[in-house]
């Protein structure tokens, strides 16, 4: 039938992380830096030490059996096989919740945050604060289906969550995302997809208005130098992934070190760290999500979402209820001020006082209670 949810399996063969190890240790590495700093991308040192780590320490095998104990399960809609993990709460009447994820990251994102969030007893909350919780897998990337013609954009896959959470019996919920999942989720909002009572964002978007430019308060300077950044320094990445995908995608699928180098950085560049990667995320969960691209050979279907709907990230108008939640090391954080303006039903806005891009690997327990709240007052 194609419309039924089935459970799945992910259980990768051995001859594929022998494989691994092969092309790591045939990799050929270019000289080091020009500089002593990461102005010129990552450094050579550090990336050694990451896939150093990858190659003689990491044990696959431990996500793989998390993965595959969570709850993972399978559904084709329009013609793509959507992987998902799907954790229903013990209170029968918790409310269900749909994340989405965006990239580099992965479903593995939000894996410190659900035993909080379907059983809050246990972690410091009540039963009132249980979700049900579905996870997907963006389209073409980690364990889900690559769609094999242009057409699964952001407007797209809204449209598929809605169908996913109707397949899983799900008649009124609510939906969370940042990066690309931010933008999916204000597509559900727009869009009004059917059973959706409300949603939350930790990369909430806006721009100025002129108006804004003439004195700009804090808030505002801080928004426009980190975008000016962005455009300057940041953003190399995303011109090519959202102009050439398929020519970026040889390399990431053929060279670990390559993928490696070019997710690692983004950890960087993009967490709320003192200067390395590994103050804001364990070296093993950072080598289990750059895991999901290796394996599936994600590095080319997965840039195909830039080229997709790069011009998605723009304001939108949503009348439906709407929270969010600014975290300070935010890649391009939006002003309370801005974003409002979209809303005509705010009903929450958090200011976060650490953590960045990532909001729920980096820092599960105010993402958690950020969660909470915001649902609340939707409920």
């Amino acid at each position: 039938m194609p419309n039924t949810v089935e459970p799945y399996s992910f259980i990768v063969p051995q001859a594929a992380l022998d494989d691994l190890h092969a092309r790591i240790d045939n990799a050929r590495w270019p000289e080091r830096e020009a500089v002593d700093d990461w102005s010129q991308g990552v450094p050579l040192a550090a990336l050694r030490a990451f896939v150093d780590q990858w190659r003689h320490s990491y044990d696959w095998r431990k996500c793989e059996a998390w993965i595959n104990a969570a709850g993972l399960s399978t559904t084709t809609i329009e013609g793509a096989a959507i992987r998902f993990l799907h954790i229903r709460s013990q209170h029968a009447d918790a409310a269900p919740l749909i994340l989405t994820h965006g990239w580099p990251g992965s479903i593995l994102e939000f894996r410190g945050c659900i035993a909080a969030l379907t059983d809050p007893e246990a972690h410091g909350g009540s039963a009132a604060d249980a979700f049900h919780l579905v996870i997907p897998c963006l389209p073409g990337f980690g364990l889900s289906g690559k769609p094999e013609r242009a057409g699964w954009n952001v407007e797209k896959i809204a449209l598929a969550w809605g169908e996913l959470m109707a397949r899983l019996g799900y008649a009124r919920w609510y939906a969370q995302g940042g990066d690309w999942g931010a933008l999916v989720t204000t597509q559900i909002g727009l869009q009004k997809v059917a059973g959706c009572a409300g949603i939350h964002l930790n990369m909430p978007i806006a721009r100025p208005l002129p108006e804004d430019m003439v004195d700009p308060d804090p808030d505002a300077l801080k928004a426009m130098a980190a975008l000016k950044h962005y455009q300057d320094w940041d953003s190399g990445y995303s011109k090519e992934q959202s102009t050439r995908p398929q020519t970026v995608g040889y390399a990431l699928v053929d060279s670990p070190v390559g993928l490696a180098g070019w997710i690692y950085e983004k950890m960087w560049a993009w967490t709320d760290n003192s200067g390395m990667p590994e103050d804001a995320l364990s070296t093993e969960a950072m080598l289990d999500n750059l895991m999901l691209y290796w394996l599936t050979a994600a590095g080319a279907s997965s840039a195909r979402l830039y080229w997709q709907s790069f011009a998605s990230f723009s304001a939108q108008d949503l009348d439906l209820p709407v929270a969010a939640s600014a975290f300070p090391k935010e890649v391009m954080p939006t002003p309370r001020k801005w974003f409002e303006r979209h809303c005509s039903n705010l009903v929450h806005w958090g200011t976060m006082t650490k953590g960045g891009h990532f909001a729920a690997w980096e820092q599960p327990e105010a993402f958690v209670a950020e969660l909470r709240t915001a649902f609340a007052k939707m409920r």
